[in-house]
């Protein structure tokens, strides 16, 4: 129902701007109206298993995953905090 609308358009939009570096391939599999990704790759993959995997790293901690849930905490908990100051203004 709204896909005609400016949101959509804005949505749209920032979609096809995130898609811009895109390049890679993916390999599928289609059979009995399922689809299975085989496998994918790109020469700009942002994949780095050296970063993400701890046995490889080794500079980081599970521990570590707190001070970043804490420090994101805070910018919701301040975003949720305003949003309600402005509901209830709009709803008096």
């Amino acid at each position: 129902g709204f896909w005609h609308s400016p949101e959509c358009e804005f949505v749209r939009l920032c979609i096809g701007r995130s898609q811009e570096a895109v390049e890679g391939s993916v390999r599928l599999a289609v059979l009995k109206g399922q689809v299975y990704v085989l496998g994918r790759e790109s020469p700009r993959s942002l994949y780095n298993e050296e970063l993400v995997s701890m046995n490889v790293q080794g500079d980081y901690e599970p521990a570590d995953a707190t001070g970043f849930i804490n420090i994101n905490s805070l910018r919701l908990k301040e975003y949720h905090r305003l949003q309600s100051k402005v509901t209830v203004k709009q709803d008096e």
